[in-house]
């Protein structure tokens, strides 16, 4: 199996930047797996900002549910990162997917991998309760997978003001 790595964090902490250098640690060319649909004027904005960042030595494969077949689909190509399950997570639950045999499909792929594969997650638990059921279930939907997926990763990295800090393996 490749080497696997969940970097967390709240928003702008950094994750995605410490993503893509642990990404291209392994190698070069890289492919981002970007989960992030384009939804309004500002979405469009914000992926067009990502992806002029990231540069030359990456391609990018843009997929919005079936992370299982994205990661199936470039194993052998060299590193992957994944940017990011929290927003795949919101694709699954707004397209009324079932997110346990996604999450499970995941998973089992995940595991089958050879090359390197980083993943970017959102920590949500960290703030209040929300007040609506929808952000309820996310919150704690994204929790749930979140450690599912912490619980199989070779390791675990937590980014705060854009330093990471090791959380798994503990050394």
């Amino acid at each position: 199996m490749g080497k696997t790595i969940l970097i967390t964090g709240g928003a702008r902490s950094g994750k995605s930047r410490l993503a893509e250098a642990q990404t291209l640690a392994f190698g070069r060319p890289a492919t981002y797996i970007a989960t992030a649909g384009i939804f309004d004027a500002e979405m469009a904005d914000r992926i067009r900002q990502h992806q002029e960042g990231r540069g030359p030595d990456w391609a990018l494969v843009e997929e919005q549910t079936d992370l299982a077949r994205a990661l199936r689909d470039t194993d052998g190509s060299g590193p992957r990162l994944v940017d990011c399950l929290t927003l795949w997570l919101s694709n699954l639950m707004l397209g009324d997917h079932d997110i346990p045999a996604a999450t499970q499909a995941f998973l089992a792929e995940l595991a089958r991998q050879r090359d390197p594969v980083v993943i970017v997650t959102n920590e949500v638990g960290a703030g209040i309760v929300p007040e609506n059921a929808l952000a309820r279930a996310f919150r704690d939907e994204a929790g749930r997978l979140n450690q599912r997926v912490a619980a199989v990763v070779d390791e675990v990295h937590m980014a705060v003001c854009g330093l990471p800090l090791k959380v798994k393996p503990h050394d």
